[in-house]
């Protein structure tokens, strides 16, 4: 690159000129500052996760199928996230995260622009307050439960109930932790009108975290009231779920209650075709076992789950998962996973993956994973 010598070079001496030299000096540095003080008051984060690989699931009505399917570890996604520093330890904060199908390239969550998260807020030393699209508290606490993260062939919430994992028109609050404890409360507005009830949800968390010790307690409440049917009783969902990593070895558990209409909903309501559709539960309790044994690049995971239903259909299930993960880098690794599902008294639990519902009561995926 070439530079005009009358504006650095005196024309006779072709020496620097000291004086437009500093000018140009303390104009970068001054550039230099500005710049860097305004990195340390505000920034945003672009990141992503593209998930994609085979599956074969057998078992169902319609037999088995094979298909390249998007998001079956973790749903495909590109997020936007930002803080702005307010001074006196207050900042704004945002979240805004698209979900899509990477084998396709269609929009996930029905075609929501922003249907994984979506929110604002404020955070300080009081703790955080968010108003928007978010994750519920009992989710995140399911998520804890299950070695497979809500993902793969193994996902928990083949059989769990997971609470629906996002509400709308909600507020959250987060407080900040003191000596590892923690907790959360959130409210989602039904936003009908003549029915403040209907369709409102509510929940809330505590949990404590120290060293390789994670702990949780985490509640979910849901009206599941319509225009035509009012339910005598809400969705509630509750969950004492924790993991304990020993670096070696890292164990996974979780116990929960659920009672209500809509409390442990089924994925897919008749996928083996039988002659009496099964009934979703509403008075169950699950159970959750995993562990994971990192081992330099690779990685074994296996959870078990079990499902007590408690009504008078007795429609138990079971699931036994395992994976193998090996990572090529920090960001990209390849998966295998398989579960199987024992399904008893005409229950109907299918083995689905992080977006998939699944079609029968045996998967097998591979994939390839890429967080950016």
């Amino acid at each position: 690159m070439s530079y005009p010598l009358s504006s650095q070079f005196s024309p006779s001496t072709r020496q620097p000129d000291t004086r437009t030299y500093a000018r140009q000096l303390a104009l970068g540095a001054a550039l230099l500052l500005s710049t860097h003080a305004a990195l340390a008051q505000s920034g945003v984060t672009i990141y992503g996760i593209v998930d994609t690989g085979f599956v074969h699931e057998s078992g169902g009505r319609n037999g088995s199928v094979n298909k390249i399917t998007g998001g079956i570890g973790s749903g495909s996604r590109l997020g936007f996230k930002g803080t702005e520093d307010l001074g006196g330890g207050m900042a704004a904060l945002f979240v805004l995260e698209s979900g899509f199908q990477s084998d396709t390239g269609a929009m996930g969550q029905g075609g929501l622009l922003f249907g994984r998260q979506s929110y604002v807020g404020l955070s300080g030393s009081q703790g955080a307050l968010t108003v928007g699209r978010q994750y519920t508290p009992h989710y995140t606490g399911f998520v804890l439960a299950d070695p497979f993260a809500a993902g793969f062939a193994g996902n928990a919430a083949n059989l769990a109930a997971n609470s629906g994992s996002r509400m709308d028109n909600t507020v959250k609050y987060v407080s900040p932790s003191f000596g590892g404890v923690s907790a959360e409360a959130v409210y989602g507005f039904g936003e009908n009108a003549g029915s403040n009830a209907m369709g409102r949800a509510w929940g809330g968390a505590l949990a404590y975290a120290n060293g390789g010790l994670s702990l949780r307690l985490a509640h979910h409440n849901r009206n599941m009231d319509t225009p035509t049917v009012q339910r005598s009783e809400n969705a509630k969902n509750t969950l004492l779920s924790g993991s304990y990593d020993l670096k070696v070895v890292k164990f996974n558990f979780g116990y929960g209650i659920n009672k209500g209409y809509g409390s442990s909903a089924l994925n897919n309501a008749n996928a083996y075709g039988l002659a009496v559709a099964p009934t979703p539960t509403t008075d169950s309790r699950d159970m959750i076992l995993g562990v994971t044994l990192p081992l330099g690049q690779h990685k074994l995971i296996a959870s078990y789950i079990r499902k007590d239903d408690r009504t008078r259909f007795n429609q138990d299930a079971s699931q036994l998962g395992l994976g193998y993960l090996y990572a090529l880098s920090r960001r990209t690794e390849l998966y295998t996973t398989v579960a199987r599902i024992w399904n008893r008294n005409g229950a109907g639990y299918t083995v689905g993956s992080a977006i998939e519902t699944g079609s029968g009561d045996t998967a097998w995926n591979a994939g390839i994973r890429h967080t950016f």
